[in-house]
């Protein structure tokens, strides 16, 4: 009898000890099929202005008007954001915390091994943020021996070693807003991202007058909306909110509300884009 009583509690234990597990698995939590209604959970930037900003309880910025609007074409009737730091997007896509991810997520082949991507929804350009007065920094080229910040997870930075300038010293932070501060205090040189991202920051009103984008972009950067890894299905859906969006007049509106509060103007010729097919 005792044997057995032990035996009943150690199934007993096992049995609590796997229902947390069962209640991180799947993507439940985060989000059902599309026209399931319910809640979704979004991955976004928490402190980019202008395109993700969590500011209180409020969420403001590009790529949460985008969001929303995927969502509720998507037929779901609450939307749940989740800060998505850049070097945790992936780890939040492939452990099922996050149903998507809209957070100036650049659409590259070494990314796409590990998580699929809807759209572009928007494409951007490297540039480089530096002190109002500064002179001297007038691209990627004229870096050698300054001291360059961007976010951990990011290769902006690197590329700019790699092919423009390999006397730059890298600061690397887990925040944009972090790097931001330090030029401002004068602990770097020059800030580089992409243009959307460091107009927001230059139009904050603590920074207005004190910080400037040099204005010349370097690449091209093509946003998508992270997703599992495989869900074509999921991804058509989003395609076709993001081409609804377009044609409705609603990308332009949330645009012009946003980034282009800044002052920031895109290319017409290539914004907004049309949506890669989905494989």
């Amino acid at each position: 009898m005792r044997s057995s009583k032990r035996i009943l509690a150690i199934g007993a234990g096992l049995l609590l000890a796997a229902l947390p597990l069962a209640a991180c698995g799947g993507d439940s939590d985060t989000g059902g099929e599309p026209g399931s209604g319910g809640k979704v959970v979004i991955g976004i930037k928490y402190d980019q202005p202008g395109l993700g900003l969590k500011e209180g309880d409020d969420y403001t910025g590009f790529d949460v008007e985008v969001a929303k609007y995927v969502a509720k074409d998507l037929g779901y009737t609450d939307v749940e954001f989740k800060e998505s730091p850049s070097a945790q997007r992936e780890t939040l896509l492939q452990s099922d915390q996050v149903k998507m991810i809209f957070a100036t997520y650049s659409i590259t082949d070494d990314r796409a091994q590990k998580v699929s991507f809807a759209g572009p929804y928007l494409i951007a350009g490297q540039d480089l943020l530096v002190k109002a007065d500064n002179t001297d920094i007038t691209g990627p080229d004229s870096l050698n021996g300054k001291k360059l910040c961007s976010v951990t997870g990011s290769t902006s930075a690197k590329k700019i070693k790699d092919n423009y300038a390999s006397g730059v010293q890298l600061q690397e932070f887990d925040t944009y807003s972090k790097c931001v501060e330090a030029l401002n205090a004068g602990q770097i040189d020059a800030v580089t991202t992409d243009n959307v991202i460091l107009a927001g920051f230059a139009a904050q009103p603590q920074y207005q007058g004190k910080l400037k984008v040099v204005g010349k972009p370097f690449s091209e950067e093509r946003y998508g909306v992270g997703i599992k890894k495989g869900d074509t299905d999921l991804c058509g859906k989003i395609n076709a909110a993001l081409e609804k969006m377009e044609a409705d007049g609603a990308w332009q509106k949330a645009f012009d509300d946003t980034l282009g509060a800044s002052g920031l103007k895109v290319d017409p010729a290539i914004n907004p884009p049309k949506p890669d097919a989905c494989t």
